[in-house]
């Protein structure tokens, strides 16, 4: 019953944080602070959003996903993200127990929902999560006793190196840019937490889906050939996926082989 109660507990905290996660992901495209105002407001009419109305998923349907002040529809991908974030605590913690370990990992997971979210939105990947998360990878090597410190740094280098060399090899053949800097940068800040075999496992796993998704678009639209779909994504789910299978996938699939 006590277990319960905790994983509850981590549920909850996990949906409050994703309220935090969609301010990030409505201001920071915008350029505006994430915490001036400290309150949220509504993204239609910009009215400071009272405690009771900003309760995780519960304020959003008993408002039946509409502002109390002005009425409009607000987007579903607030409850959507919320319910992920606590998805993922209640996940990183059953996976992980009460560690550092397990809190690492949910920050991770955190900054790649922020990223995804912005990138589907806006077709951008921002450098004040990339940049700084870069260091902050490598330094959490020092903390995961599933990475090294000089694990992390290959990861970094295999990271960054490989969507660089493609995105060089693309140019040259193309005369256009294929991959863009934001999605290096993301790449190289994976690495630092994965390593260098997370990162063959995440450039795998990432065009796997990728090219399903972008078959899947081409079958069912006229146009499918012209939309240019954001790669972040593809990278952040196959990067968490890594931390929750990865490794065993990888152990699985050398006995296959052996």
């Amino acid at each position: 019953m006590f277990s319960y109660l905790i994983q509850t507990i981590i549920f909850i905290f996990g949906m409050c944080i994703g309220s935090f996660i969609n301010v990030c992901i409505y201001r920071l495209p915008a350029s505006k602070s994430i915490i001036d105002p400290f309150r949220s407001i509504c993204p239609n009419c910009g009215s400071i959003i009272r405690f009771y109305d900003n309760i995780p998923v519960l304020s959003y349907l008993l408002l039946k996903g509409r502002c109390r002040h002005c009425n409009k529809l607000i987007s579903y991908r607030y409850p959507l993200v919320e319910i992920m974030s606590g998805t993922f605590a209640l996940c990183t913690f059953l996976k992980f127990g009460h560690t550092l370990e397990a809190l690492v990992y949910f920050a991770f997971i955190t900054a790649l929902l922020i990223i995804t979210f912005i990138d589907i939105n806006h077709k951008i990947i921002p450098d004040i999560i990339t940049i700084p998360g870069i260091p902050a990878g490598f330094l959490a090597s020092f903390i995961l006793p599933s990475i090294t410190y000089k694990e992390s740094l290959l990861g970094l280098l295999a990271g960054g190196g490989s969507l660089l060399l493609v995105g060089c090899v693309y140019y040259l053949i193309k005369k256009a840019e294929g991959m863009g800097g934001g999605d290096i940068k993301l790449m190289a800040m994976i690495g630092t937490i994965v390593g260098w075999k997370g990162i063959l496992f995440t450039i795998f796993f990432s065009s796997l889906i990728g090219t399903l998704v972008g078959i899947t678009i081409m079958l069912r639209t006229k146009n499918g050939m012209k939309v240019a779909l954001p790669f972040g994504p593809f990278l952040s789910i196959s990067a968490v996926a890594y931390i929750f299978f990865g490794p065993d996938l990888i152990s699985w699939y050398l006995n296959l082989l052996t």
